[in-house]
């Protein structure tokens, strides 16, 4: 089994869980705004899938600074999707990241990555997948938070509960 390619499958899985968990709640609930790190829950998976598609182009050899340049035109536009809008995109990239992992043989491969904040570094493109996979849970938590500001409570998205249901 490999690690960072499980690792994103969980993501993948994980973002599923929670779009899922929303389709259940009132539409506006999307759309409210709260105190975190993004002022909606929309805003917060729009971030994701923003980061998703960034990263799934450092991946295909894009430099960091045109990979963002890419990717950051979707931000404005998918604040304002609905869950089902969420919903469809995120499976259009998790495709995508198919695609590319069906072309891969080697996840331990480095790269150089040339963070325009950090500079550049050689990493693997499992280290890659790993923060993918990190960033998404982070968020997810800030959305779980969101959801409970706004009285409502959240789903187990755990990367235990992933394991039994995989």
């Amino acid at each position: 089994m490999n690690h960072a390619k499980n690792m994103y499958e969980y993501h993948v899985w994980a973002n599923k869980v929670l779009l899922e968990r929303m389709r259940e709640l009132p539409s506006n609930a999307l759309f409210e705004e709260v105190s975190s790190s993004y002022s909606t829950i929309a805003k917060t998976f729009s971030h994701i899938y923003v980061v998703d598609v960034m990263w799934l182009q450092v991946l295909k050899g894009i430099e960091m600074q045109e990979a963002m340049s890419f990717a950051m035109p979707y931000l404005e536009k998918t604040s304002a999707y609905s869950v089902d809008e969420f919903v469809k995109s995120f499976n259009e990239v998790a495709s995508q990241y198919e695609e590319w992992f069906n072309g891969q043989n080697d996840l331990d491969q480095q790269i150089t990555v040339n963070n325009p904040w950090t500079g550049a570094r050689e990493t693997a493109y499992s280290e890659i997948l790993f923060h993918v996979a990190n960033h998404g849970t982070y968020h997810r938590g800030n959305i779980t938070t969101m959801l409970r500001q706004q009285g409502y409570s959240s789903t187990m998205n755990d990367l235990v509960l992933y394991w039994y249901q995989s």
